[in-house]
């Protein structure tokens, strides 16, 4: 069984860093259309996408500012982390079959347990597609924690 396990507030310096990466699916965009209400057809409608300026379907926006959250949530600092704020440039389309990574990197540790974590997304091609920075309140006890098993969803 897969473990999550946190590195807290102490445990951390500016300069630790983790990584995450994820391949966009068809099923992606459809369950973020779900959960999310966006059911914008540049994400949804091959046909309407392809007179974008994009010429094709993208995924959404948000849907990189999860992967970024789950990063947090599950790798730095993991499990027991309080996401406070982001900021987020999208700079490049995600689009269907990318493989993206996400990078974070602490930035600077400040009071009250809090961290500034910068948080890229890097797609297959080495160009940045999404650059922030996120402030979380880093966990101060250590969690180790079995990886939930998600169930099957279908759509």
């Amino acid at each position: 069984m897969s473990m999550l396990e946190n590195r807290t507030y102490d445990e951390l310096n500016a300069g630790d860093t983790a990584s995450a990466s994820h391949v966009v699916t068809e099923r992606d965009l459809i369950l973020f259309a779900t959960v999310s209400g966006d059911v914008n057809p540049v994400h949804l409608d091959e046909e309407f996408a392809a007179a974008t300026p994009f010429k094709g379907r993208i995924a959404h926006g948000m849907l990189s500012g999860a992967l970024i959250s789950a990063a947090i949530a599950c790798e730095l600092p993991g499990p027991g982390t309080i996401y406070i704020g982001q900021e987020m440039s999208f700079l490049r389309p995600v689009r269907l079959g990318d493989e993206i990574r996400i990078e974070l990197e602490v930035l600077e540790k400040l009071p009250k347990n809090r961290l500034k974590i910068a948080t890229q997304v890097i797609n297959q091609e080495g160009k940045k597609v999404v650059d922030g920075v996120a402030t979380v309140m880093a966990p101060t006890e250590k969690v180790k924690v079995p990886r939930p098993q998600l169930p099957a969803v279908s759509y």
